[in-house]
């Protein structure tokens, strides 16, 4: 059966926490998940992101503060903007656009995270893995350094 791998790319203050407080509170959810901590969600490059779906990934979260509440003041509306054009580039590209998905959640939140978590994984399970080989373009826009 196909267990997607899914890249996990969340914010310090808010959505890490709010994963954080899903494991203190032994709230249990999917283990597809690789979570990377990072100090805002606007810090995620779409190089990041297709570096993870030319590596294996089979899909991409991204999770931030909600809007109004960034530690960085404006991170999380660059990182909706930023999101909005890469999904334009994986429909470009032939990529489901459904593989990447932005989530705002809050340190209190821990039953949202592992709602997510648990819904994304199910989604990407229905699309199935992708086969990121054989797309060649995608080296062209994937810096190696």
């Amino acid at each position: 059966m196909f267990e997607p791998k899914i890249m996990s790319f969340i914010c310090k203050w808010c959505t890490y926490a709010g994963a954080d407080l899903a494991g203190t509170s032994r709230m249990e959810y999917v283990h597809n998940p690789i979570n990377v901590r990072v100090m805002c969600s606007s810090r995620i490059d779409p190089q990041h992101i297709f570096y993870a779906f030319k590596h294996g990934a089979d899909g991409v979260f991204i999770g931030g503060c909600h809007p109004g509440d960034c530690h960085y003041v404006e991170g999380n509306y660059k990182t909706l903007r930023r999101v909005f054009l890469v999904k334009k580039m994986m429909r470009d590209m032939g990529i489901d656009p459904a593989r990447l998905r932005l989530e705002w959640i809050s340190a209190a939140e821990g039953s949202k995270f592992v709602e997510v978590m648990n819904e994304f994984t199910e989604q990407i399970k229905n699309l199935g893995p992708l086969n990121f080989r054989e797309m060649a373009s995608i080296d062209e826009g994937v810096s190696h350094e």
